[in-house]
C-alpha cells in the first residue's frame, strides 16, 4: 500500500511538472470516447445499439480537430472554447446523425471556469449553454425535446459550475498556504526579535553587575594596598569587602548566565532578580567602599512590576558606580525613590567636582555657562555604555531618562518609570 501511494504521488508530481503531456493524454481519451460514441445509435428498436451506424468522414475530421485543440486548453482556454464551440455547432447542424463533438466544447468550458474569474465563467458559460443547446434544439437533426439536447444543456451548466468550484478551491488552498507561510515568517521574525531583546537585556545586566562590583573591588583593593603596612586591621577589613563584593558578583553572574542554559544543562540558581527591596544592602556596599550615600523614599511601600523594579535597582546601581569611579574622593550621593501618580521617579544626585572645574569662593558669583562635564557625563566613543544601558532600560519600559551636570557642580540622573510596564504586568 505504501509503495502504491508513493507511486501515485510520483505520478501526480510528474504530471504537474509536464502539463502538456497530461493535456495530450486527455485529448487522446476524449477522441477515443467521441469516436466510440459516434458508432452508437441511441434510438434502436430495443434501446441504444452499438455499431448500428458509421460516422461520416466530416465528423471524424471534426472530432480529430477538437481533440487536438484540447492540448492547448491551459495556455489558451478562451480560444480553445471558441474553436471547439464553433466546430460543435457545425456538427450539430450538418451531422445526420451528429457525432458527440460537443464533448470537447464541454471540457473547454470547464477549463475556462477553472482558470478565469467567476463573472467571466458565468457569462461565458451562459452564452455557451444558450448557443449549443439552442443550436441542437432548433437546427439539429433530432426533435428539440430529445434527451441528447437536454444532456447538452445539463453538461454545459455542470462544466461551468465544476470549473468555478475547482478555481475557488484552488484559490482557497493557495490563500491558506500563503497565510501559513506568512505566519511562519512572522513567527521567525518575532523569535529573532525576542532573542535580540533578551540578548540586549542580559548584556545590560552583565554590564551593571560587572561595573558595580569591579568598581567596589578596585576601590577596596586600593584602600588595602594603601594601609597594608601601617594599619593591617583596616587592610583586612578592606580585603573582606573585596571578598564579599567578588562573591556577590559571581553569584549575580551565575544567575544571569543561567538564563542562557538549555534544558538538560546543570540546574541554574533560581534566586529572584534584585529590586528595590534590597536597595539598603546595595547602599551599604557603597558606604563600606567610602562613598556617603543618603536615601529618601516616598514610594508608599508599593511593589512595582518586576521589570520596573529591576530597572530602578540597576539605574541606582549604575549611577552610584559612576559616582564612585568619577566624582572624586570627597563626593557624596543622594538617592530618592518617589511615587508620583502612576509613575516612579528615581533620582541620584552627587556633588562631585572634576579636577579641572574652577572652584569659587563663598560669595563669588557662579561661573558663567554650564559646568564642565565629568568623564561619565557622556560615554566616550567605543568606551563605557552605562548611560546608554540605563536609557535603553527606561525606554524599553516606556519611561524617560535624563542625565547631565548639575548647576554649580555634580551630576544628576533621573528616571521616570511607569508603574505599569509594557510587559503588561499590573502594579
Amino acid at each position: 500500500m505504501t509503495s502504491l501511494a508513493s507511486g501515485f504521488a510520483r505520478t501526480q508530481r510528474w504530471l504537474r511538472e509536464h502539463p502538456l503531456a497530461l493535456d495530450g493524454s486527455l485529448a487522446a481519451m476524449v477522441l477515443i470516447c467521441m469516436v466510440i460514441g459516434s458508432f452508437a445509435e441511441p434510438y434502436g428498436e430495443h434501446g441504444p445499439q452499438f455499431g448500428a451506424r458509421t460516422p461520416e468522414v466530416r465528423s471524424v475530421l471534426l472530432m480529430t480537430l477538437v481533440a487536438a485543440a484540447l492540448v492547448f486548453r491551459r495556455s489558451r482556454p478562451m480560444g480553445v472554447l471558441v474553436f471547439t464551440g464553433v466546430l460543435a455547432v457545425i456538427e450539430l447542424i450538418a451531422g445526420d446523425p451528429a457525432a458527440p463533438v460537443v464533448m470537447a466544447a464541454v471540457i473547454a468550458l470547464y477549463t475556462v471556469g477553472s482558470r478565469t474569474d467567476r463573472p467571466t465563467t458565468w457569462r461565458v458559460g451562459a452564452l455557451a449553454m444558450t448557443v449549443l443547446t439552442g443550436t441542437a434544439m432548433f437546427f439539429g437533426s433530432t426533435p428539440w425535446y430529445t434527451q441528447e439536447n437536454v444532456g447538452i444543456f445539463a453538461w454545459t451548466g455542470m462544466a461551468a459550475a465544476a470549473g468555478d468550484a475547482v478555481r475557488s478551491r484552488r484559490a482557497f488552498i493557495h490563500a491558506i498556504r500563503e497565510r501559513a507561510e506568512r505566519a511562519e515568517r512572522t513567527r521567525e521574525e518575532e523569535a529573532r526579535r525576542r532573542v535580540a531583546e533578551e540578548r540586549l537585556r542580559i548584556a545590560r545586566d552583565l554590564h551593571d553587575v560587572v561595573a558595580h562590583h569591579i568598581a567596589l573591588v578596585n576601590v577596596q583593593a586600593g584602600v588595602a594596598a594603601h594601609v597594608m603596612d601601617k594599619r593591617p586591621d583596616q587592610a583586612k577589613e578592606a580585603l573582606a569587602h573585596v571578598r564579599e563584593a567578588s562573591r556577590s558578583a559571581l553569584n549575580e553572574l551565575r544567575a544571569t548566565v543561567g538564563l542562557l542554559r538549555q534544558s538538560g544543562d546543570p540546574e541554574a540558581p533560581t534566586e529572584p532578580a534584585p529590586g528595590l527591596d534590597v536597595l539598603d544592602e546595595l547602599v551599604i556596599t557603597f558606604r563600606q567602599a567610602g562613598l556617603p550615600v543618603e536615601v529618601a523614599r516616598a514610594d508608599d511601600g508599593i511593589r512595582p512590576p518586576a521589570a520596573v523594579d529591576l530597572a530602578a535597582y540597576r539605574i541606582i546601581q549604575e549611577a552610584l558606580t559612576n559616582v564612585q569611579k568619577h566624582a572624586g574622593q570627597s563626593a557624596r550621593a543622594e538617592v530618592s525613590v518617589i511615587r508620583v501618580g502612576f509613575t516612579l521617579e528615581v533620582t541620584v544626585l552627587d556633588n562631585g567636582i572634576a579636577p579641572d572645574l574652577r572652584r569659587t569662593a563663598p560669595g563669588d558669583p557662579p561661573p558663567a555657562g554650564p559646568p564642565h562635564p565629568r568623564p561619565h557625563d557622556h560615554a566616550p566613543a567605543g568606551g563605557g555604555h552605562g548611560l546608554l544601558g540605563m536609557r535603553e532600560r527606561v525606554t524599553a519600559l516606556g519611561g524617560r531618562l535624563s542625565a547631565g551636570p548639575r548647576y554649580g557642580g555634580g551630576f544628576r540622573v533621573q528616571a521616570i518609570l511607569p508603574l505599569k510596564a509594557r510587559t503588561g504586568e499590573d502594579r
